[in-house]
């Protein structure tokens, strides 16, 4: 089988969240006569997880902060392992980036009464520096993105699902992209000179999560397979407060944002009992690794509510305010039959962002030639632990520069051939299943979440784990094995969940294998049988790369390019605004 057609751009890029729409417009307006083209899942400006960013965007814009005390909150939050260089990019460039969506797109962010941007506060953090729209700064965000994008025509591929990364003949750089049209289900196989890797991360392999269904960490999965090295990939960031809705309801696993616990927010155990400062002074304003840890074990001890996990208490704060400050959670928990404002809302740890991905330079070039990575397909930035707000901040920030990278390398370069044996068996992989008789595949992904959250989620041991790539590997075969009991391909949502149980597969072998190769505990990755956080000055992290034989995992040492654990950017004495110190 053949693609149905082939299409042809300067710049194709993958995704439309943050990163991509960014990146799309700064190629726009560094290079208006180049042809680009954003390729989509779903609808342009509808999906993605920016769109879904309740919190906010971190940014030293107040007095007293400073893109110093950004970059020692980030990299200590990470535990020392994000690669330095990226960090500076992010808390320097994320000031330049604010003022761009607020001056030259649109966006309307909260302010103070003297006009300010108002800031809130977000753990981990040593200043309140989190810039918001309500609760509802992703889709404030993505709305005014989404618009440019339209109002400059930039071309849309939207329900195309890409597949594979395509060589050039020589297999020395990318050269094309291969589709799904979901609407009518046909291959179609798009050339570019420079390809951007925006698709997102999105840990849904787990029991509960927070992307919607649709993100299977399909960028992920295909550099996996082109033979891109993947750093970090044990690092999974499962957020406290996911809202705990019953097994019946998507509605379980979505985040209530952590300016709830910013702002004073309660954890309570089955009991009643605030549990938090058991396990951390700063109690629920702790860093997400940690409070995460602290619900889980409250879990495991059995001092759990109805359904399983812990409740978060807002009202002390006064619910007329609670509902003033957080509108869109306290309808949404409404929407569930919970009253944050005025009672208890249950909520579990839910999986949340992969600081893990593809390893990447900070102008967004990777080790492939012609093919260009930003956002949460990236590695590096964040190291062992994500803070939150930094996540907006990264996909807008590395999109930017994606842009202008992009632009500058597309510019005078032809369009390089394309290998047509990966072609040939990228389309016989997808069209597996339907080749096969129809089996019970659902439960094939059942399993998945259960091994995952039960042996590779909040605490490890190599027990654990040794059974986890066990059974990974067993699933992975059974699902080779099980076919659609159709072979409609016009929106085959039946074929669509298989390529995506694909991945997710693929994805969790490496997470379970990295996860395994680290033998101490670091921010999101704590391994019960190696708790300790040892020997910080000859930090290392992980790289996975798929070889000949099977999976490589390998380590390498940080590069300390700016500052040495035990040491800071900041002067001793400079001091820490009260909020902080809270």
């Amino acid at each position: 089988m053949e693609p149905a057609d082939i299409i042809e751009t300067d710049i194709l890029i993958l995704g439309s969240g943050g990163a991509g729409l960014f990146a799309a417009l700064h190629a726009h307006q560094a290079a208006p006569d180049l042809r680009i083209t954003v390729a989509v899942k779903g609808l342009l400006g509808k999906c993605g997880c920016t769109r879904m960013v309740q919190g906010g965007y971190n940014v030293a814009l107040a007095q007293g902060d400073s893109p110093e005390r950004h970059f020692m909150d980030t990299i200590e939050g990470g535990k020392w392992l994000p690669d330095q260089d990226l960090a500076w990019t992010l808390v320097n460039k994320a000031i330049e980036r604010v003022h761009e969506l607020e001056n030259e797109l649109g966006c309307f962010f909260d302010r103070n009464s003297d006009g300010s941007l108002h800031q809130k506060a977000f753990a981990g953090q040593t200043f309140d520096r989190t810039v918001h729209k309500g609760d509802l700064t992703g889709i404030e965000i993505i709305n005014r993105l989404a618009e440019q994008v339209w109002a400059r025509q930039i071309n849309r591929l939207e329900e195309h699902r890409a597949i594979e990364l395509i060589p050039s003949g020589d297999g020395r750089r990318i050269a094309a992209v291969l589709m799904i049209d979901l609407r009518s289900g046909l291959y179609r196989l798009v050339r570019a000179k420079a390809v951007l890797l925006a698709t997102g991360g999105g840990p849904t392999m787990y029991k509960y999560h927070t992307p919607s269904g649709d993100k299977s960490c399909d960028g992920l999965a295909m550099a996996l397979r082109a033979g891109l090295p993947l750093r970090d990939m044990e690092m999974v960031q499962f957020h406290p407060t996911g809202l705990l809705a019953g097994s019946d309801t998507r509605m379980t696993g979505t985040v209530l944002e952590e300016g709830l616990r910013g702002a004073g927010g309660h954890l309570l155990n089955g009991r009643g009992e605030r549990f938090m400062h058991n396990y951390d002074e700063r109690g629920e304003r702790a860093t997400r690794d940690i409070v995460s840890r602290g619900i889980f074990s409250e879990m495991r001890a059995g001092r759990t509510t109805p359904n399983g996990g812990v409740y978060l208490q807002m009202h002390h704060l006064g619910p007329d305010q609670v509902r003033r400050q957080f509108k869109g959670m306290v309808e949404r928990c409404a929407d569930c039959g919970f009253d944050l404002a005025g009672g208890r809302v249950e909520v579990v740890p839910t999986a949340h962002y992969m600081m893990g991905g593809i390893i990447f330079r900070p102008d967004c070039s990777t080790p492939w030639e012609g093919l260009f990575a930003a956002g949460e397909d990236t590695g590096g930035v964040h190291g062992a632990n994500r803070l939150g707000g930094n996540g907006v901040a990264n996909s807008t920030v590395f999109g930017g520069i994606a842009g202008d990278t992009m632009a500058a390398w597309a510019q005078g370069r032809s369009l390089p051939d394309w290998s047509h044996a990966h072609v040939r068996e990228a389309i016989r992989r997808a069209e597996r299943p339907f080749t096969l008789p129809p089996g019970d595949f659902n439960a094939l992904r059942e399993r998945l979440a259960e091994c995952m959250w039960e042996r590779v989620g909040i605490e490890r041991d190599a027990a654990g784990l040794r059974q986890a790539v066990g059974e990974l590997d067993a699933l992975y075969a059974q699902l080779q094995e099980v076919g659609l009991d159709t072979r409609e391909r016009a929106f085959n949502l039946s074929w669509q969940d298989w390529l995506n149980l694909d991945n997710q597969i693929q994805v969790s072998r490496v997470i379970a294998q990295a996860a395994l190769a680290r033998d101490d505990s670091r921010g999101a990755h704590f391994r019960s049988d190696f708790p300790l956080v040892r020997d910080l000055e000859r930090s290392w992290f992980s790289v996975a790369q798929q070889g000949p034989d099977g999976l490589i995992i390998e380590r390498r040492p940080v590069r300390f390019t700016r500052v040495q654990p035990g040491r800071s950017l900041l002067a001793a004495d400079e001091a820490l605004p009260a909020s902080a110190q809270a």
